[in-house]
């Protein structure tokens, strides 16, 4: 499920392009927020159905194999174990990955997709995890799952045509994959014996109308007030030039700001932290130093104006 930490990368990354547009419109970014935000769970159900996808490859080499002039007795005795693994039956069986993906129109059909899968599949029978389930001489449910868990991890989440295509799929993607990967994990978890195929994959959303409101208000506070906040970052680094600061940082100040004085449940604490930590992937190495100072500052000052009014916990911190 989401977090509020990627819910403000993702109001970052639009913010970011809001503000390197002229003639930006907000309602525009915000459409583009909401789609940026819902897409996200079409990245987790195509990584799922990769498992069908590879499986499916798996089942029409066995075939061909079997289906060949001069068979061995290998071809016609083939390790099913693979095409056989109870958890990516599990994810080919299941009905609300189906349904889900049928109505987001998520599959591997095409050409590029089927050539895509085809290369995925061939870089997995090559790997050591794949040669060493293969050769176990027995497994149970628990050895099946962790297999299942450390190919997703080792092979295809870190398969780098995949990346390539996600990336040209959406510019944003690349910055979900590994959050929707650890749903993915999260979810082959979830699997027990007893699972079957009417059991449900995992929602985006913890809350969705909550989360919706949070990223709508940050990113449309954020540009109502951006020429006061910017006043007020003037004032907070008067011993800096705004031109030579990092525009990553000044719009990461922005937010930060806005959610002080707009978001009034927050802790401040929270917020603070947050906006460091984002700082560190998404900005230069000494961002987060001078994001902390700036910050607190800013918290400072706002107090004394009265202009930061924390409700609930938020007040406490």
């Amino acid at each position: 499920m989401l977090n509020r930490r990627h819910l403000r990368i993702k109001v970052l990354q639009i913010l970011y392009a809001f503000f390197q547009t002229e003639d930006a419109d907000l309602r525009t970014s915000e459409k583009q927020l909401l789609r940026s935000v819902e897409r996200m769970y079409e990245l987790y159900l195509s990584f799922l159905l990769t498992f069908e996808e590879v499986q499916g490859f798996a089942q029409q080499r066995i075939e061909d194999r079997q289906n060949k002039v001069r068979a061995t007795k290998e071809d016609l005795s083939p390790n099913l174990r693979f095409v056989n693994n109870p958890i990516i039956q599990h994810f080919k069986l299941n009905n609300d990955l189906k349904r889900a993906s049928e109505e987001l129109k998520i599959d591997w059909t095409g050409v590029v997709e089927n050539d895509l899968m085809k290369k995925l599949f061939l870089k997995i029978i090559e790997s050591d995890i794949y040669l060493e389930y293969m050769a176990l001489e027995s497994t149970d449910f628990e050895t099946d799952k962790k297999f299942v868990v450390d190919l997703f991890k080792s092979e295809i989440a870190n398969f780098e045509l995949l990346h390539d295509y996600y990336e040209d799929q959406s510019i944003f993607w690349l910055d979900d994959i590994d959050l929707m990967c650890s749903m993915v994990v999260k979810s082959i978890k979830l699997v027990t014996e007893e699972s079957d195929e009417k059991d449900q994959i995992l929602r985006l959303h913890k809350d969705k109308a909550d989360e919706i409101d949070f990223i709508l208000e940050l990113l449309r506070k954020t540009g109502k007030y951006d020429e006061e906040n910017s006043k007020l970052i003037d004032e907070l680094t008067q011993n800096w030039e705004l031109d030579r600061i990092a525009k990553m940082d000044i719009i990461l100040l922005k937010m930060a700001i806005t959610e002080l004085k707009v978001l009034s449940s927050i802790p401040k604490k929270v917020t603070l932290n947050e906006y460091i930590e984002i700082s560190k992937f998404y900005s230069t190495p000494k961002s987060q130093v001078f994001i902390n100072g700036i910050l607190d500052k800013a918290i400072e000052l706002l107090e004394e104006r009265g202009e930061l009014k924390k409700t609930g916990r938020g007040l406490i911190n």
